[in-house]
């Protein structure tokens, strides 16, 4: 069978496809699936770009049907189409370091056309989504909806600052409109902000044209602020996402695009009662959650380009350019 694998000392040069051994029958608790297709992260990027002592398979998004289950598997059966759970031992709860061992992509990864998992690192998936779109759910989709109402608990009603058109704040825009959110999204490009208009964004603010944009999320929201910020970019938006943000609301923290590294301004923090959330996926409570919300509003979630397996490398490309609007998918099938 194909893979994708990261050969030692790594780096995008050492990113190849590969064939691999057939894995053997599940054993007791586990399934073996058949890959369909999978999407790619700002994580396996940088997974590609770090030094290595071992194969690393990347990936941990993927849609596959259940080909076969090992004894005592009763959460999904033969013949269900199912998505890989990036967390496999975060059921439910808060996050531990037990619950938060063995993430996939990695030693074992979805970059593969068959792959054996624990039952409980798989979960169904709505039915009116296409392959690709369940390709897409694992890590951004459920990283949204960590963040939007788990970390930041967002109401019908309450304004929500989502940064820039990638898969988690697309994703987030989404939701935010299924619970009756006002939603305010940042990009450089216009014709990304036009795209976020038409899923349903309620403003739109291009940076470029406005670099201190919490002054026109301030306008925007008569002074008050907003009571949700979503923070993708980390050291290049803080600051700008401390000053939009309103008395009591809270921004939660799922990435560093633009740096890590960042001094806080404590006294706005303190003052201004502040919420600070880091945001890391989610668990397979989460998953399911967001299912019965996407199932529900009939959302569907944004692909923005699909590649070939053998075409992995253009999209890799595709991924570290930036320039996309949603989610890269990878069909195994092609």
């Amino acid at each position: 069978m194909r893979a994708i694998e990261i050969s030692p000392p790594g780096g995008m040069e050492n990113l190849r496809l590969i064939d691999k051994p057939a894995p053997p029958p599940p054993g007791a608790g586990e399934v073996l699936l058949q890959l369909k297709a999978s999407s790619l992260n700002a994580r396996d990027v940088g997974m590609a770009n770090r030094p290595t002592d071992t194969p690393v398979i990347p990936f941990s998004d993927g849609c596959a049907v259940v080909e076969a289950v090992g004894p005592g598997v009763n959460l999904v059966k033969a013949g269900d189409r199912v998505s890989t759970l990036f967390y496999p031992n975060w059921l439910d709860g808060q996050l531990t370091a037990e619950k938060r061992a063995g993430p996939l992509g990695g030693s074992v990864g979805a970059a593969v056309e068959q792959l054996i998992l624990p039952q409980t690192a798989v979960a169904k998936v709505p039915d009116h989504l296409s392959d690709h779109q369940v390709a897409t759910l694992a890590c951004a989709a459920v990283t949204a909806w960590h963040a939007l109402v788990v970390a930041a608990s967002a109401q019908a009603g309450q304004t929500v600052v989502l940064q820039g058109t990638g898969g988690v704040s697309i994703f987030a825009l989404q939701f935010a409109k299924a619970l009756g959110c006002r939603t305010i999204i940042t990009s450089s490009s216009a014709a990304k902000l036009d795209r976020a208009k038409a899923l349903g964004a309620t403003h739109c603010i291009n940076y470029l044209e406005t670099p201190e944009w919490s002054k026109e999320v301030r306008r925007l929201t008569e002074g008050r602020g907003s009571d949700v910020v979503i923070e993708v970019g980390g050291a290049g938006t803080l600051q700008e996402s401390l000053r939009a943000t309103a008395i009591g609301g809270a921004i939660a923290i799922v990435g560093v695009l633009t740096g890590a590294q960042e001094a806080l301004p404590i006294p706005t923090v303190m003052g201004n009662v502040i919420k600070l959330q880091g945001v890391t996926v989610g668990s397979r409570e989460m998953f399911a959650d967001m299912c019965r919300t996407i199932e529900e509003h009939r959302i569907e979630p944004v692909v923005d380009s699909v590649f070939a397996l053998t075409d992995f490398a253009d999209a890799f490309a595709a991924m570290k350019s930036g320039d996309r609007f949603g989610k890269i998918v990878v069909d195994y099938r092609r």
